[in-house]
């Protein structure tokens, strides 16, 4: 990709031959790796430091470095780009975080504010309910937890502790993790909050956070007894502390969860039977009321030209079993997005009749289309065709529904 973005821009400019060979050089040697990319590009801009394309390449570089972690070129590379990208999250996001690894006040005041714009981009964020809401929303607030623990580190850089306790709480109540509930904790210390600081560093200890690690665990354990011994003698009567903190950090996450899982019905199933999908119209079906019959579900795409050859032929095998005959056919769109079905489906004349798949696809692990998958009178996956024989296909599926049929 930066070899690309770089060599577009290289394109589009008109430098001397000298520095289009020296620029096309340093492309070829940094197409390994980022740390190769940012030595041969530092090298080229130091040949020619008047390069009638340097912003262009230190572009490159600053996405170089974001690749690489390189925190020192991230900052000096991407801080200026912001000047002329000042709504670029990945860059907000790094470059705040490498300002606050200088740790000095004139850097830690700027990553603030970067942080803050980050803030109010992502506090605009809506996520539409529906397929992948869970993830978008979940992506969505901690990326907003991270940009708000940078603000809170950089008013401890600042020496101002309230206000990082303040933005400490709001990160966790965004996003809570064992690094926020931490951060926090750390934050109440400082500002002379001794016996809230121990409570939240117990939520840091219990709290379920798959990012944490084994090794954080222990650190905020040793702290935990530390800072309880330090206040009380001894540590008698912490573990009523941490139960507390099981408890109330557990409702937090049943809370969450519950929240995230009204976006998207079907982010936690994993059975097919008990999804709920979407027809055109914006209807809402429970796959659930059909068992006791044969479904067949028919994957496409308006994209997909195949799926265009397989619509006549899919037609009359529905005609060869009405829904009388105890099979349903339920047409399963793909697409991402969904404004286009309607206008395709009235310009090739066909049915409405049409649901969305609404994470079926990812759940039945459907990698080409058209797919067609069959499930029992119970609900159990029974075939699947992946693509389809225009020559065999109605008889193949003829033959298949009628097997499932038979079956007791």
């Amino acid at each position: 990709m930066l070899v690309l973005m770089a060599a577009a821009v290289w394109a589009q400019a008109t430098p001397s031959v000298e520095e289009q060979q020296s620029l096309m050089k340093a492309l070829s040697d940094g197409a390994t790796s980022p740390v190769d990319m940012i030595r041969a590009l530092e090298a080229h801009l130091a040949q020619f430091p008047k390069s009638t394309q340097r912003a262009e390449v230190e572009l490159t570089l600053a996405r170089a470095a974001i690749d690489s972690r390189d925190v020192d070129r991230i900052a000096k590379y991407g801080e200026p780009l912001l000047k002329n990208l000042p709504d670029d999250v990945i860059l907000l996001d790094r470059v705040s975080f490498a300002l606050l690894a200088k740790d000095d006040k004139a850097s830690a005041d700027r990553a603030y504010q970067y942080a803050r714009t980050l803030e109010n981009i992502l506090a605009k964020l809506e996520v539409e309910p529906g397929k992948d809401a869970i993830r978008k929303q979940d992506e969505r607030d901690r990326a907003l937890g991270r940009t708000l623990l940078y603000q809170s580190r950089a008013r401890t850089i600042t020496k101002e502790p309230e206000e990082a306790v303040r933005v400490a709480a709001r990160a966790f109540a965004a996003y809570p993790t064992e690094e926020a509930a931490r951060e926090l904790a750390e934050n109440l210390n400082r500002a002379g909050h001794a016996d809230e600081a121990i409570e939240r560093l117990a939520d840091a200890f219990v709290i379920p956070d798959p990012h944490s690690t084994d090794a954080a665990r222990v650190d905020d354990r040793i702290l935990l007894g530390e800072w309880y011994k330090k206040r009380h003698g001894s540590e008698k009567g912490l573990g009523d502390i941490v139960l507390a903190a099981f408890d109330r950090t557990s409702r937090l996450m049943e809370t969450r969860r519950k929240k995230l899982l009204s976006l998207d019905p079907n982010g936690a199933q994993q059975n097919p039977m008990e999804f709920t999908i979407t027809s055109l119209e914006g209807k809402r079906f429970r796959l659930s009321s059909l068992k006791g019959n044969v479904i067949v579900m028919d994957f496409w795409a308006t994209w997909c030209v195949p799926c265009r050859v397989q619509h006549p032929l899919y037609q009359t095998l529905k005609e060869r079993f009405p829904r009388s005959s105890g099979v349903v056919f339920l047409e399963m769109n793909a697409d991402e997005e969904r404004q286009v079905v309607e206008p395709f489906l009235e310009e090739q004349k066909w049915n409405k009749d049409v649901y969305f798949e609404d994470g079926l696809v990812r759940l039945l692990s459907v990698q080409n289309i058209p797919a067609t998958i069959l499930f029992d009178k119970t609900g159990n996956l029974a075939s699947r065709m992946d693509g389809f024989d225009p020559e065999t296909f109605v008889e193949q599926m003829t033959s298949r529904i009628k097997t499932i049929l038979a079956a007791k």
